[in-house]
C-alpha cells in the first residue's frame, strides 16, 4: 500500500518511499494520529494548534513523510535533515513532486552532528532507528547548534519497549503497535 499524506492541501497524494525497509516512514494511520494530537492537545502558541505556521524540524527525515504531512497541514517552512543520500534523494523526490521545494530545505546531515542553525524550529520531529539511543543525544546536539527554538515542542518516535527520552519534559505518550510516540519540551 503506498504511503499517502492523511490531510491538508497535499491530501492523498502519495510520497515515493524505497521498496526496501532501509527507511522505516511512520504509517499513515499513525501519522494522523499524532497530527490529531497536535491540533488540538494545546501544544501551540496560546495553547492552540501547534502545526499551523510552525518552523519545522524532521531530523531524521527519510521520505519526509512528516515533514510534508506538517507542511500540507499549514506549518510555515520544514527543514528535513538525513545522513543518507539515498532517503534524501526521496525526500528531494517528493518536495517536487508536492510543489514543495520553495518551503522544503533538505540538508545531507547527522541530527548528532548538525550544522550551525539556519533556523530556529518551533516544532521537532524525531523518528531516529529504534533502539539506538539517539533521541536524547539529537536533542542535546540539535539544541547546541541552534536549531531548537525556546520552548520548541519535540515529537518523538521509539520503538514501544524503549526507555523514556532523556533531555525531554514529556507532555503526553501513546503507543500505537511496536511504536512508542512522546510529546514533550526540551528539559531545561
Amino acid at each position: 500500500m503506498p504511503l499517502r499524506l492523511v490531510a491538508g492541501r497535499h491530501r492523498g497524494r502519495a510520497l515515493a518511499a524505497p521498496p526496501d525497509r532501509a527507511t522505516r516512514p511512520t504509517s499513515d494511520r499513525v501519522r494522523e494520529a499524532v497530527f490529531n494530537i497536535l491540533a488540538h492537545a494545546g501544544y501551540g502558541p496560546d495553547d492552540g494548534d501547534a502545526v499551523t505556521d510552525a518552523v519545522v524540524l524532521d531530523a531524521f527525515a527519510g521520505t519526509g513523510a512528516l515533514a510534508f504531512e506538517a507542511l500540507s497541514r499549514g506549518a510555515a517552512e520544514a527543514w528535513l535533515f538525513d545522513s543518507s543520500a539515498a532517503a534524501l534523494g526521496f525526500a528531494r523526490k517528493n518536495a517536487e513532486t508536492l510543489g514543495e521545494t520553495a518551503r522544503a530545505h533538505l540538508l545531507r546531515a547527522d541530527a548528532l552532528k548538525p550544522p550551525p542553525a539556519r533556523a530556529q524550529a518551533t516544532l521537532l520531529f524525531l523518528d531516529p532507528p529504534y533502539r539506538q539511543g539517539l533521541v536524547g543525544p539529537a536533542i542535546k546536539a540539535l539544541s547546541a547548534a541552534g536549531w531548537l527554538n525556546p520552548g520548541c515542542l519535540v515529537v518523538a518516535e521509539t520503538a514501544a519497549d524503549e526507555p523514556a527520552v532523556p533531555g525531554l519534559a514529556l507532555l503526553d505518550e501513546r503507543r500505537y503497535g511496536i511504536a512508542r510516540i512522546g510529546f514533550g519540551r526540551v528539559a531545561r
